[in-house]
């Protein structure tokens, strides 16, 4: 990627960090619900309301509101907890590698299954194993994410004790007992995004294999695991990663119910609790938090197009 096309692609992505602020900022003021008014209680005063409201700003005008929110987001400063009083920046701090570490797993193993059995679908179409992962993909698509970790906790954690049934371990407790932890939920969460890809990588690589270069590959005497490698992979990747640069935000929300069925504390969970408490300033850091993640993905999915196809990169 040239450094005019990235420059326009980091003017763009601040625009959209901006959109992002704005909208969030006017939405969740749109909730039911007066912070102020969970603050002090059911049995709070008026007089009580209205001076918590005022000790939060929230009598200010809503141009006022959101230019101290802009200029703290300018600064690096999101703003307290309403209820906590700890900075964001913390909360967020604290949580995101719990849902991070989810997160990643689930891509690495989502990307490891999905191109691996979309391959193996793709090279042998109309055969048994483009049925069964085509079928399979299908249901990994419309399965519920809670309903698999049920199931996984079932069978995987309570009948067999494979795994642990809940919480996370941090990197600090070791690697095997923080990968041993990640298991569960990664699968959980990469399940429908693998599914995903399979889908995507299958169709890629039987596109692949009509192109007239590939009979030439083959003419020349390429063939078997150098031909699947150096032309069919290499040609259909360009789907594939599109689907994971659009699947960021997905496996981000996914951790929401993820974070519930196995009792893991992250950012999922500070959403959640942020929304039930009315809590703008927490709420709004996850959504700038995930906003900057997506684009971030985003534009690694640009470069890696220019790595993948030279063509994209002199264009």
């Amino acid at each position: 990627m040239n450094m005019a096309r990235l420059t326009r692609r980091l003017a763009s992505a601040v625009l959209v960090i901006w959109l992002v602020h704005l909208l969030t900022f006017l939405l969740i003021r749109l909730v039911p619900g007066d912070p102020a008014q969970l603050l002090a209680g059911e049995r709070a005063t008026p007089d009580e309301v209205a001076r918590i409201r005022e000790q939060l700003g929230l009598e200010d005008a809503l141009i006022v509101q959101y230019g101290h929110s802009l200029g703290g987001l300018l600064r690096g400063d999101l703003g307290a907890s309403m209820f906590s009083e700890l900075p964001v920046t913390r909360l967020l701090g604290d949580a995101a590698p719990a849902t991070l570490s989810v997160a990643l797993m689930a891509l690495l193993f989502a990307t490891v299954f999905g191109v691996g059995a979309g391959t193996m679908a793709g090279l042998r179409q109309g055969g048994w194993t483009d049925r069964i992962v085509s079928t399979v993909a299908t249901v990994g698509i419309a399965m519920p994410s809670f309903w698999i970790g049920l199931v996984l906790v079932t069978f995987f954690a309570l009948v067999n004790p494979w795994f642990p049934a809940t919480a996370y371990a941090p990197l600090s407790e070791g690697v095997g007992t923080w990968l041993l932890h990640l298991i569960l939920p990664a699968v959980t969460l990469g399940l429908a995004v693998a599914a995903e890809i399979a889908r995507h990588t299958r169709g890629g690589v039987a596109d692949v294999l009509a192109k007239p270069y590939i009979r030439t590959a083959r003419a020349r005497g390429a063939s078997g695991t150098r031909l699947v490698r150096g032309h069919v992979l290499r040609n259909a990747a360009i789907p594939v990663v599109t689907v994971l640069g659009l699947q960021t935000g997905k496996l981000l929300g996914g951790t929401v119910v993820v974070e519930a069925v196995y009792g893991i504390s992250g950012l999922g969970t500070l959403a959640v609790n942020s929304v039930l408490e009315r809590d703008y300033p927490v709420l709004q850091g996850f959504v700038i938090f995930a906003a900057v993640v997506v684009v971030l993905a985003n534009l690694l999915v640009d470069v890696a197009y220019g790595w993948i196809n030279p063509k994209v990169r002199t264009a």
